[in-house]
C-alpha cells in the first residue's frame, strides 16, 4: 500500500514523539499541519519537508513546488531550500536533469538552494526525493482554524498536479492525443499556490494545500484537524476539462488525484468577496465551493464525527489516491 499512515498511527508513534520542549515552537507536529513555526527572534519561522519518489518525469520541478506550497500555504514567503536526492545509481545524466529541474522551478518561485544530500541506493527502483523549505510570516495561517459560518474557497481547481502527471507518465499508456498532452504538461507551471497564498492570508482562518489524495483528501485533513465538518457540493468544485478528460481516460476521480495547485482555504462569509476579488487582482482563478457547519469538538453521542461531507458521502479519514494504483 502507498499513502499516509491513519491519524491515530500518527499520533501514536510521531506527534508524541517530538524530542525535546522548546518554548519557541509555536507549531508542532499535529495532523493536517504541513509545516511547523518556530519563533526567531521577533519573527515566524516556517518549516516543512516532503518526500516525491512517484512522478518521474518532473520529480524535480514537482519537489520544489510541493515543499514550499507547504510554507505558502501557512502564511509564509518560501525563502531557503535543502534537497536530499537518491538514486537508483550513479547514473550522472538522471542527476543532471533532476538538479536542473530543481535549479529552474526554485529560480522561478525566487527560492535559494542552500543545500542537501545526494548519493546512489541500489535498492530504490526510481528516483526519492525529500525536500525541506522555510520561509518567514508575518501571519502563520493553520490548517485547523475554520469555523462555523466560514465559506470554503478553492483555487484553480480539482486535480491539477494529477493532470501533469498523467500526461508525463501514462499519456502513451492511455493513448492520450498529442494536443491533450501539450495542454497537461503545461500545468506544470500552475503547480505553485504562493501568488495563492498570499492573496488568501489576510482573511483566511484556515489555509491547507491538496496534495495525495486530492481535494477530498485535504479539505477532510482540514475538517478533521479543526473539530469541524466541511460540507461541499461535489458540482461546485471546479475541474478542467484536461482534467475530466484524462480522468476519464485513466479511471479515476479528479477530485481524489493529486492536488498541488489548489489551495484550499475558509474565510468568514462578509470576506469572501474581498478575498475572491483578491485573488482576481492576483490572477488567481477561485470559487466559492461549501461551507463550516461546525468547528466545536463534536459529542460523543453524535453519530457523525468531524469531517468532509460531500454530496452524498462522508470521509471522517483522508481516501488513498486513486493515482497510485497506477504505479503498481
Amino acid at each position: 500500500m502507498t499513502g499516509k499512515f491513519t491519524p491515530d498511527d500518527l499520533a501514536a508513534y510521531v506527534f508524541s514523539r517530538a524530542g525535546a520542549p522548546n518554548d519557541d515552537l509555536l507549531v508542532g507536529p499535529a495532523f493536517g499541519e504541513d509545516a511547523a513555526a518556530v519563533r526567531v527572534g521577533g519573527e515566524t519561522l516556517v518549516v516543512s519537508t516532503d518526500p516525491i519518489s512517484l512522478a518521474a518525469e518532473r520529480i524535480g520541478t514537482l519537489g520544489v513546488a510541493i515543499v514550499s506550497n507547504d510554507v505558502a500555504a501557512c502564511g509564509g514567503v518560501p525563502e531557503w531550500l535543502t534537497c536530499t536526492i537518491l538514486l537508483p545509481d550513479d547514473d550522472a545524466a538522471l542527476l543532471d536533469t533532476i538538479t536542473a529541474q530543481l535549479d529552474a522551478e526554485a529560480d522561478r518561485l525566487g527560492i535559494t538552494i542552500v543545500g542537501g544530500h545526494t548519493e546512489s541506493v541500489s535498492a530504490l527502483s526510481r528516483p526519492l526525493l525529500s525536500l525541506t523549505c522555510a520561509g518567514t510570516a508575518d501571519r502563520y495561517v493553520s490548517t485547523s482554524g475554520a469555523r462555523p459560518g466560514d465559506r470554503i474557497l478553492l483555487t484553480k481547481a480539482a486535480g491539477v498536479e494529477g493532470t501533469a502527471v498523467l500526461a508525463s507518465d501514462f499519456a502513451e499508456e492511455f493513448g492520450a492525443p498529442a494536443d491533450l498532452v501539450a495542454d497537461a504538461t503545461a500545468f506544470f507551471d500552475d503547480l505553485s499556490v504562493i501568488p495563492d497564498a498570499a492573496a488568501l492570508t489576510p482573511f483566511a482562518t484556515a489555509m491547507h494545500d491538496p496534495t495525495e489524495g486530492g481535494v477530498v483528501a485535504g479539505l477532510t485533513e482540514m475538517a478533521v484537524a479543526g473539530d469541524a465538518v466541511l460540507s461541499v457540493d461535489p458540482d461546485d468544485v471546479p475541474v478542467r476539462a484536461e482534467t475530466r478528460r484524462l480522468c476519464d481516460a485513466a479511471g479515476v476521480d479528479p477530485l481524489r488525484i493529486l492536488g498541488s495547485g489548489a489551495l484550499a482555504a475558509t474565510v468568514p462569509e462578509d470576506c469572501v468577496d474581498e478575498a475572491l476579488a483578491a485573488l482576481d487582482d492576483a490572477g488567481v482563478d477561485a470559487a466559492e465551493i461549501g461551507i463550516v457547519e461546525r468547528s466545536e469538538r463534536l459529542a460523543e453521542t453524535d453519530a457523525e464525527a468531524a469531517g468532509l461531507r460531500l454530496g452524498d458521502e462522508f470521509f471522517a479519514s483522508p481516501p488513498e489516491d486513486e493515482m497510485y494504483a497506477l504505479w503498481e
